[in-house]
């Protein structure tokens, strides 16, 4: 256990969401301003995904620099997290004849250009999945092969900005620590335990116990899980000597039959935290616990 504690919200997220609550936020005056409200509430950190006008998800590096550039000039300091997970999307073509891939839902593109929001914008932080796997119903993929990471893990370092892995299972955390033993992952290593997304680790105790005690002891980690057990794993992470993440994109209520807002969820984050005596770290505690470079 520890007593220093950052908190991380993401904020929007790409999944089917935005019809389920009309908090979750679209457009990236919508997004930059939810950061802001977080950050306000007790988050050091804002881990950011942009959406088309629709609602579903984009890669829009347009639509990225609009909410880095509301987020930095505006008056709140947060630390940016950038996702990286774009692009990665394969929705086969069915059961009987999953090849060609469907085209609706499928989103495949290379290392660099999935690595180029963060190439022209420089983060503090962007997220790197570390795996491949049945990401929910139907036919959908998520796809990172091993080439693919090693090469986005050595880019995203060459840029500057520090890596936080996301690992969905076992395998992912595995493979992590193969990144990191080759050297294509710098320390400080940062780390999410992604719990209770279908079809990764599910989010009981004795599976994100195997996780956490398989992360090496020099490194950073967060954990989270989604829906109704989101704010249960900010006092389980904590306990388990790791960070806490909140927000939109894992769970849209605050209690039962009320929507949240990003703020709502980083705030009930910081009771929940503060009643069991952690310090809540700032942005600034975390740049220098992380070895983060803000730049200009």
């Amino acid at each position: 256990m520890h007593d220093g504690v950052f908190i991380t919200c993401a904020v929007t997220g790409g999944g089917a969401t935005t019809h389920k609550s009309e908090k979750v936020p679209i457009t990236p005056e919508q997004i930059a301003d939810a950061c802001i409200e977080a950050a306000k509430a007790g988050a050091a950190i804002t881990h950011i995904h942009v959406r088309e006008d629709d609602g579903s998800p984009s890669r829009d590096i347009g639509k990225y620099a609009e909410v880095f550039e509301r987020v930095r000039d505006s008056d709140t300091d947060v630390v940016i997290n950038l996702t990286a997970g774009m692009g990665g999307d394969i929705v086969l073509g069915g059961v009987e004849n999953p090849l060609p891939p469907a085209e609706d839902g499928t989103d495949m593109v290379g290392a660099t250009e999935r690595v180029e929001h963060v190439r022209q914008l420089r983060p503090e932080i962007c997220t790197l999945d570390c795996g491949t796997m049945n990401f929910g119903e139907g036919d959908y993929v998520m796809t990172n092969t091993p080439s693919q990471l090693e090469e986005m893990a050595k880019q995203m370092t060459n840029i500057g900005t520090r890596i936080e892995i996301e690992a969905f299972d076992t395998g992912h955390l595995a493979h992590a620590k193969s990144l990191v033993e080759r050297g294509f992952i710098p320390s400080p290593v940062m780390v999410q335990l992604c719990m209770g997304i279908p079809w990764g680790a599910p989010d009981d105790l004795n599976t994100f116990m195997a996780m956490r005690n398989n992360i090496p002891s020099d490194w950073t980690f967060s954990a989270f899980s989604i829906s109704r057990n989101q704010l249960k794993y900010v006092s389980l992470a904590a306990m388990a000597g790791g960070n806490v993440r909140v927000g939109l994109e894992d769970n849209i209520y605050l209690d039962r039959g009320v929507m949240a807002t990003n703020g709502d969820l980083v705030e009930r984050a910081v009771t929940i935290l503060e009643a069991q005596n952690y310090n809540i770290l700032t942005p600034a505690q975390v740049r220098e616990n992380l070895q983060l470079t803000k730049h200009g």
